[in-house]
């Protein structure tokens, strides 16, 4: 967790700054409220993000009666010192009408909750970990070794690991059929998806390809 001190934070002549809330797992805005000193100090303390109730002039914890509290993760304040970002994972809903984030779609007398966001943004931290290790390995480093065999060795991992990925949907696809427990047969598809992804990735980063040109790709595939 980044530590901040509470002495960089440039509070308005009402004793508040504005917290802008993003999910840790997904990188989706939550919501925006209001700090005060009592409410950072409350957060960095406790690790339930508080807030200052504007309406209520008072403390306010976050889910403190609905039980949706955020849990920080991390806290940073912007280059101005006039603004921070709370990092947190949240337990249940962050709106007040049952939605996940206070940006999702209403309509009258319903709302309409945007689709769950699938955690991508890891993959960012994902693509500057493998590029680090090629750059300066660290001994041992299985990335490294992996990209020092070359291409041929990097494609053979992406060939194997597509196959495991394969034998594991069929294997999670007859437990389905004969309604066996998939709590395996998932867990193992899972698994060998995510050493898909990774290897694919180095197979970029030995190709010198970076992911963004990939993505542009299917932006443009998909373009109406």
């Amino acid at each position: 967790m980044t530590a901040i001190e509470p002495s960089a934070v440039a509070f308005g002549s009402d004793g508040l700054v504005p917290a802008i809330v993003q999910d840790a797992g997904s990188g989706r805005v939550l919501m925006l409220a209001w700090m005060d000193r009592e409410a950072l100090a409350a957060t960095l303390s406790s690790g339930d993000v508080h807030f200052h109730s504007r309406s209520r002039d008072r403390l306010w914890r976050k889910g403190e009666t609905s039980g949706n509290v955020l849990r920080m993760v991390d806290l940073a304040v912007d280059c101005d010192g006039d603004a921070l970002l709370v990092t947190a994972e949240p337990a249940g809903p962050t709106c007040h009408r049952g939605t996940t984030s206070c940006f999702d779609a209403v309509g009258p007398g319903h709302t309409v909750e945007a689709a769950p966001l699938q955690g991508f943004t890891f993959l960012e931290d994902l693509w500057s970990t493998i590029r680090t290790r090629i750059a300066d390995p660290p001994p041992g480093s299985y990335t490294a070794k992996l990209v020092a065999g070359g291409v041929d060795a990097v494609g053979r991992k992406v060939t194997e690991e597509a196959t495991e990925v394969l034998l594991a949907a069929r294997d999670d696809a007859e437990a389905e059929a004969h309604d066996g427990d998939r709590e395996a047969t998932r867990d193992a598809l899972r698994g060998e998806a995510a050493d898909l992804l990774y290897h694919a990735l180095v197979l970029l980063a030995e190709r010198g390809l970076a992911p963004a040109a990939v993505i542009a790709t299917l932006r443009e595939r998909h373009r109406p």
